[in-house]
């Protein structure tokens, strides 16, 4: 049966080597069952029912991915886009986190038309390379702020805005500590780095007794509080606007730059690099992303952890139902997940912010048309707290930046469109 679905021999693949793989790939991405429900919760949203829809989310489009497309790519709430919905969408903007959810809906809604009618193509062919870089690394600067706050190595400071904190506290040392055993595992090549971290550090906190121990294993949580508690008719205030597409475009080139690494690795593109079954994946990902909003998570996108999976020999949708499988199982494990503090987290949000900013180094630095809308985009994500605002402010620098200097050949009509409609949002909408 597995061979009849998977196609194990046409990918020089068996049973063993797509579960060792599975199995890879879950430990590679396992610390989102940590870190999204203790972003999200900070909204106000229950924490064990996030906990649950983390879970469900993930095996849920885990699986979607497997049958439909059959790759072996896993899904789970992505990060950045769980920041954004907290920081950004509803402690910054100040709207519920029900609505929130109902902009996830509308954005994953826009995005399954989009692989559908095959309009995704036209719109990353017009959003330059090194803006994509510059969006990338501004999400992983927002991350880093958020983690090193979270710790307490960053604290307000009315004369700078910011400071540094209290580092005889042992929030901010063990922090400190977490980054460096996932740093040096993961140069090591430590299957799991993140995740060994993260426990590693909550085991620590708890046996000095900085945080209480919630226990292992119980039955899991209610979903009931983020069930079906999408706002969708609040989602279409007029303010919501950039804020579903900001969701809608950091989901589309999230995935689509996951699934060009990850099949590449795998062998699955064709000498042109293109991905012959893309439509089917983009449809498993955005269906994904619906389920999601529904069971009360952020928008659940594809993870490049993937990678790991395929580099253990991981060829077919098999490893990704394997994910799913291991995510299911997870459920049991919701007081663990309840017992890691918030210094915990942080090392693995601020390793993540490393990853995303390694972009960095494919921008041509001597443009200065390239490097100032890229250096714009990248700060400003952090130091206004918002991607929305990262987005916009480096979409109207690019194309205000080309068009006087008379490249005229760097822009398209998408670009010049979009940045017109920034300027009126950030000119006459809330910001």
């Amino acid at each position: 049966m597995l061979e009849r679905i998977f196609k194990l021999k046409v990918h020089r693949t068996n049973v063993r080597t797509e579960i060792l793989a599975g199995l890879t790939t879950f430990l590679a991405m396992a610390y989102i069952l940590f870190v999204n429900p203790s972003i999200l919760s900070a909204t106000g949203m229950d924490k064990g029912a996030v906990f649950v829809a983390t879970c469900l989310a993930a095996a849920i489009g885990s699986a979607l991915m497997g049958f439909i497309a059959n790759y072996p790519i896993a899904l789970a709430p992505g990060m950045g886009l769980n920041a954004f919905f907290t920081y950004t969408v509803v402690l910054h903007m100040g709207h519920t986190w029900q609505v929130a959810l109902g902009a996830v809906f509308l954005s994953a809604l826009i995005f399954f038309a989009l692989s559908i009618f095959r309009i995704r193509e036209w719109i990353i062919r017009s959003i330059p390379l090194p803006l994509r870089s510059g969006i990338a690394a501004g999400i992983g600067l927002f991350l880093a702020i958020i983690a090193l706050e979270s710790s307490g190595i960053v604290v307000g400071n009315p004369a700078t805005l910011v400071g540094l904190g209290d580092l005889t506290k042992g929030g901010p040392l063990l922090a400190m500590l977490g980054f460096v055993i996932i740093v040096v595992l993961e140069a090591r090549r430590i299957p799991g780095a993140v995740l060994i971290g993260i426990l590693a550090i909550t085991f620590i906190s708890i046996a000095v007794g900085l945080s209480p121990w919630g226990g292992v294993l119980s039955m899991p949580p209610s979903i009931a509080p983020t069930f079906l508690h999408l706002d969708i008719r609040g989602a279409f205030d007029v303010s919501m606007i950039s804020v579903v597409f900001a969701f809608l475009f950091v989901d589309v080139f999230d995935n689509s730059g996951t699934l060009i690494g990850v099949t590449k690795r795998a062998g699955l593109a064709d000498e042109d690099g293109n991905i012959p079954k893309m439509g089917k994946a983009l449809v498993a990902d955005s269906a994904a992303a619906l389920f999601g909003s529904l069971l009360g998570t952020s928008t659940t996108t594809s993870y490049i952890e993937s990678a790991a999976g395929v580099s253990a020999g991981g060829r077919t949708g098999l490893t990704a139902i394997v994910v799913g499988i291991l995510f299911l199982l997870s459920l049991f494990f919701a007081p663990l997940a309840g017992s890691v503090p918030a210094f915990a987290t942080a090392p693995a949000l601020l390793f993540i912010a490393v990853l995303m900013t390694s972009g960095l180094a494919e921008i041509d630095w001597r443009d200065i048309t390239v490097a100032a809308p890229v250096t714009v985009t990248a700060l400003t994500m952090p130091l206004t707290y918002s991607i929305a605002n990262g987005i916009a402010f480096g979409f109207i620098t690019w194309t205000v930046v080309k068009l006087l200097s008379g490249r005229y050949r760097d822009l398209n009509a998408a670009l010049v469109i979009l940045s017109l409609l920034f300027v009126i949002k950030l000119g006459w909408l809330s910001a």
